[in-house]
Order: structure tokens, then C-alpha cells, then sequence
């Protein structure tokens, strides 16, 4: 028998329909995957059920989309350890870059009963940090998230990102090497869907810029992303007033009352975490063809050189 959370009855009909899970067949599909990750050699995983079928939900029931996405997400924080896999929710640092609130997790799902709703800021100085720095509880807040949180897991993210105090320094981050990394991480390896992204208060440079970035996902997730006006009635034509944060005059939470709540978040799963230090990936032992995590939309460079009216 599996140790999978019961879901609600309205979220678990949604998981049923849209994501073509069959409740009865859940303990013999873990199995499948688990299976699949005990003779790589390369791999170390997690094997919690309540983990893995996430990934088996964010490739809707398709194992070889759920290999794939496992392989990739362990693949992507040994590779990358420094952004991806935070082991120590105590790090002075960890807790320093969560405190910014580059990234918040709103309470309410959007209408009520949807996705969960995430607003991401550029609240960092340039001056002293590098938008790489911000990551490690970022993803260690989406990690929680898809295992706890049913309308993240099975409705998924809505994103609201408001270039509002985005500088010129804050853009010239954005090098191609970074954006394929969040891209990969984002998109290909975190199994959950992303709805929608709605991009505010993006001066024009940026709205260029963003183009350009737009051109490294997924016609899908193109399809989903949304440079809107500066006006917060332009964003309530996606997200009624009620969904958004008091900071835009809605009634979905205080930033900075939910940055410092979810502190306590962190604390509650701080083994976990450190159980993490031991999985990844061991490229020396892989069978076959490796992951070319370097080749999709190549590495090194920036958008210094981009030409901008």
C-alpha cells in the first residue's frame, strides 16, 4: 500500500480528469518508478512515495516523462548545488535571501480552489548579490510545496513576477546561462504545471529582454506567459483583487507577514533537508548517452550585447 496523502475530493477528480490518475493504480505505478530508479547506477533519488508521485503526476501518468523529469531535477542539483539544493534551512544566508522575499507563496488558491498563487520580486540589491544567490529557498519553498501543498501539486503555479524594482543591474543577471538553468528547473525537472506567468511593471528594456527569454521555453509555456500593463486593474483581469496580496490592494496576505510565517515552514522541515545532501547524481556512472544539461540553449555570454531602442 502506498503512503500517499488522501487528496480532497474536488482536487482529487481534478488529478483524475486532467492528469489521468487512476487512485487503485497508484501503489503498482510507484513501483514501476521506483524500479526504474534502483537499477541506475547513477542515481540516488528519493524513494518516498509521497515524493515520487509527483513526478508521476507532473508527466500525467507517462513513466518514461516521469524518468525523465526525476533524472533531470537530481541531475540539475548536483550539477548546480549552490541554487538547486539547499541542505541547511539554518545557513544564515538561506535564511538571509528568504527574508528579501524575492519569491512568496500567497494562502489562497486562486478562486478559491486553484492554483497556488506565487509573487516574485526583484527585492535584492545587485549591488551585492546575484540573482543566482536567491534560489536555494526558492527551491527549497517549491520543493515543500508540490509535497504538501494539493493545489500547487495537482492545479499548479500561477506566477505574477513584478519588475517594479528591477534596475538595469538587476537585467544584465540575466545571462543566458542563468535563464537556462531556471528554464530547465522550471519547466522540465519541478513537476508541476505552471499555468501561467503574468509579467507587471516591466519597463520596455526588460519587455525586450524578456522576448528573448520567452524564445528559450516551450511553445506551450510560451503560450502561458503575459507581459501586461503597469495598472493592477490590467493583472485583476487574470487574478480577481481578492487573490492578490494586500501590497496591491487585494486580500490574499501581507508580503512581509507571510516571508516571516514561513520561516517556521523551513524549521519544520529542516531534517528533511538534510536528508538531501545524499541524493544527486553520479554522471562517472551513468549508462548510455549522458544529459547534456550544457547543450539545450547553450552556455556562457549575456544580454550586454542585446540591441535595445
Amino acid at each position: 500500500m502506498s503512503q500517499v496523502k488522501p487528496l480532497p475530493e474536488d482536487i482529487q477528480k481534478v488529478a483524475i480528469e486532467e492528469l489521468g490518475e487512476v487512485p487503485s493504480r497508484i501503489p503498482a505505478d510507484l513501483e514501476a518508478l521506483k524500479e526504474w530508479i534502483r537499477i541506475q547506477p547513477h542515481l540516488r533519488a528519493r524513494m518516498d512515495d509521497q515524493f515520487l508521485i509527483q513526478f508521476l503526476r507532473g508527466s500525467k501518468y507517462s513513466l518514461e516523462k516521469a524518468k525523465e523529469k526525476v533524472d533531470l531535477y537530481f541531475s540539475l542539483k548536483s550539477k548546480y548545488p549552490n541554487m538547486f539544493s539547499p541542505c541547511n534551512v539554518d545557513d544564515p544566508k538561506f535564511r538571509q535571501m528568504h527574508n528579501l522575499g524575492c519569491y512568496v507563496l500567497l494562502p489562497k488558491p486562486l478562486n478559491g480552489n486553484g492554483c497556488r498563487i506565487c509573487v516574485g520580486r526583484f527585492s535584492y540589491s545587485p549591488d551585492n548579490l546575484n540573482i543566482e544567490d536567491i534560489y536555494p529557498p526558492t527551491c527549497a519553498m517549491f520543493e515543500i510545496t508540490f509535497l504538501t501543498d494539493p493545489h500547487a501539486s495537482i492545479h499548479g503555479f500561477v506566477f505574477v513576477f513584478d519588475f517594479g524594482e528591477c534596475t538595469a543591474s538587476h537585467l544584465l543577471q540575466f545571462t543566458p546561462t542563468f535563464c537556462k538553468k531556471v528554464i530547465s528547473f522550471l519547466e522540465k525537472s519541478m513537476p508541476c504545471r505552471i499555468r501561467a506567468a503574468y509579467f507587471i511593471n516591466v519597463p520596455s528594456v526588460a519587455q525586450q529582454i524578456l522576448r528573448v527569454i520567452f524564445t528559450l521555453c516551450s511553445e506551450k509555456l510560451r503560450q502561458r506567459l503575459f507581459i501586461i500593463g503597469n495598472n493592477i486593474n490590467d493583472l485583476t483581469k487574470y487574478i480577481p483583487l481578492e487573490y492578490l496580496p494586500k501590497d496591491y490592494g487585494g486580500n490574499n496576505g501581507s508580503l512581509n507577514e507571510l516571508i516571516k510565517e514561513y520561516n517556521k515552514t523551513f524549521d519544520s522541515f529542516r531534517e528533511y533537508f538534510k536528508e538531501n545532501a545524499q541524493y544527486g547524481t553520479d554522471e562517472s556512472l551513468r549508462i548510455g548517452k549522458p544529459i547534456d544539461l550544457d547543450g539545450p540553449f547553450g552556455m556562457g555570454g549575456s544580454f550586454r550585447k542585446l540591441a535595445v531602442d
